[in-house]
């Protein structure tokens, strides 16, 4: 059997009780979470396969506000039904399909649109983990208007040169012991990235973390795996905090 790529122990879920409120933008809801005094600084969270209304993701979306920037994690898969953890791994690849990450060009622009005109972001930083990652990759390449990116264990596919001129600065974290993603992989994006990007970027790997390591609550961390995923949060706040 294939190792199920982006799905990770999602545990007991406990109820988050989420700072923020809901929206609909055009044919997009969206998850926003807004700091206590006005900024015109935003950052555009992606979701994993487990979606925008995932309690994890949400905790991400207030922590992020939380730091001084408008919040928002809109739903990119567009009302179908995310992936859950009781589906079966056999329809993945199927599922994948019909949720492919970077396949978000057109979601990405209505909530910049949103974010400009309705909320007054002047500068608009994006981050992404796991099928999100994979999405912030992709649009880091293609979309100007994001002044930067965090991508979390996205993993690396259709290798070409294109995949590695970056627009903006990125920065790329991932966990030593990511069943999805090689250390391989992760050595040939640092020797890509060398050769064609122009932007600033960098690589992390965090020891001995697994996939979906830095989205965990504080009540589902494992004491050891503790400073790994708040260094990773950390290290992902002070990217955006430079470029955004």
């Amino acid at each position: 059997q294939m190792a199920d790529p982006f799905l990770y122990n999602t545990g007991e879920r406990s109820h988050y009780g989420c700072l923020g409120h809901e929206v609909q933008i055009e044919y997009l809801k969206a998850y926003v979470c807004r700091p206590s005094f006005s900024t015109d600084k935003a950052v555009i969270v992606v979701h994993d396969v487990f979606g925008w209304q995932f309690p994890d993701i949400r905790y991400i979306v207030d922590l992020i506000a939380g730091h001084g920037y408008i919040t928002i994690c809109p739903d990119f898969f567009k009302g179908t039904k995310p992936w859950t953890s009781t589906d079966h791994w056999a329809d993945f690849p199927d599922w994948m399909k019909n949720h492919d990450p970077v396949k978000v060009d057109k979601e990405a622009d209505v909530v910049l649109k949103y974010l400009k005109e309705q909320c007054g972001a002047k500068k608009i930083g994006i981050v992404g983990f796991s099928w999100g990652g994979m999405a912030v990759h992709h649009l880091m390449l293609k979309n100007p208007q994001l002044a930067a990116g965090v991508s979390l264990y996205g993993r690396i596919v259709r290798d070409s040169e294109e995949r590695y001129r970056l627009l903006n600065p990125t920065f790329f974290i991932f966990g030593e012991k990511d069943h999805t993603i090689s250390l391989d992989q992760i050595f040939l994006l640092e020797d890509k990235l060398k050769q064609y990007c122009k932007a600033p970027y960098k690589i992390k790997v965090y020891p001995g973390q697994v996939h979906g390591f830095a989205q965990l609550k504080p009540e589902d961390m494992k004491p050891d795996d503790k400073p790994y995923i708040e260094e990773a949060r950390r290290d992902m706040i002070d990217w955006i905090k430079m470029f955004v």
